[in-house]
């Protein structure tokens, strides 16, 4: 499936039960809430989903329960990175194997700080023997070094690394979106940058907060794409505190604590992330406006 049509993607969070396990049937009552909200597009078992804390076969079988429970509906992008080339070649392939995997999710790879040499050899085995499409995945706050706009440009060439989830200044997200080809895929990793991203050229936003103001985020683009950019420009406004305070804490602990309390049950995140305190979810809730 395409990724035409996704402009907003949602980065979901990982359902667990009380043992802290991954529950079927409060991912399956999550996917319905994010398709009944706008969501376009869903990547699995990326940061948001806690990724780094799931084993391979807990990825493997939350990856193929989700695109089963999606069923082509929207496209499914599943996290695949790591620091290790090899390693992240051969789970790739075997993510390949699962039916209803759109593209896999690559990161630049953290602890290791590899230069931008290293950067493109590394995308470049896996786009090419991985046997998905790839979406690379630069965002330096997590991984220490940064993928510079002519290291993405070269990477886009490729016609296995079909497009960027880019977490950095409207400077490099304005380059990358000019100078790309026209069919990469240009995605914000930052929601309080949707609009931005947008107006820009790029193609959307993989989001977070979109598990809970996915009506808003899609009457935005709508607003947008009709010429009305005052609109558009409220809606951002009112959301940016909103999506601030999503990352209050280390996330995803605060969207899963909203979740919850929305009736949409998710559970907690494993450690080393911890669930909000009573009175951070108090002060949360209050910043949400729920």
């Amino acid at each position: 499936m395409t990724l035409k049509n996704a402009h907003l993607i949602t980065a979901m969070v990982t359902p667990f039960n009380d043992q802290l396990q991954v529950d079927n049937d409060r991912l399956a009552a999550l996917i319905e809430h994010l398709l009944a909200h706008h969501t376009e597009g869903i990547l699995v078992g990326g940061t948001t989903g806690e990724g780094p804390t799931l084993s391979l076969t807990e990825k493997l079988a939350l990856y193929e329960k989700t695109a089963a429970l999606v069923n082509g509906r929207v496209p499914v992008i599943a996290n695949t990175g790591s620091n290790n080339t090899a390693a992240t070649i051969q789970f790739t392939e075997a993510v390949s194997q699962i039916k209803g995997i759109d593209a896999a999710l690559v990161v630049v790879p953290p602890y290791n700080k590899p230069d931008q040499a290293g950067m493109i050899a590394h995308f470049t085995a896996i786009a090419n023997q991985g046997k998905l499409p790839i979406i690379i995945y630069n965002i330096p706050g997590r991984t220490v070094v940064k993928m510079n706009v002519t290291t993405v440009l070269e990477l886009a060439q490729n016609p296995n690394i079909i497009g960027i989830k880019q977490c950095g200044d409207d400077t490099e997200l304005a380059a990358i979106i000019d100078q790309a080809p026209s069919d990469f895929y240009v995605y914000t990793g930052e929601d309080a940058q949707t609009l931005t991203a947008r107006v820009l050229g790029g193609h959307g936003v993989i989001s977070v907060a979109s598990h809970l103001f996915g009506d808003q985020l899609f009457s935005m683009d709508t607003a947008l794409q009709s010429g009305d950019w005052q609109t558009a420009g409220t809606i951002q406004r009112q959301l940016i505190p909103k999506m601030a305070a999503l990352f209050s804490a280390p996330s995803p602990a605060p969207t899963k604590a909203a979740l919850n309390a929305e009736h949409v049950l998710v559970g907690s995140p494993r450690l080393p992330i911890l669930p909000l305190t009573t009175d951070q979810q108090a002060t949360l809730m209050t910043k949400l406006s729920f």
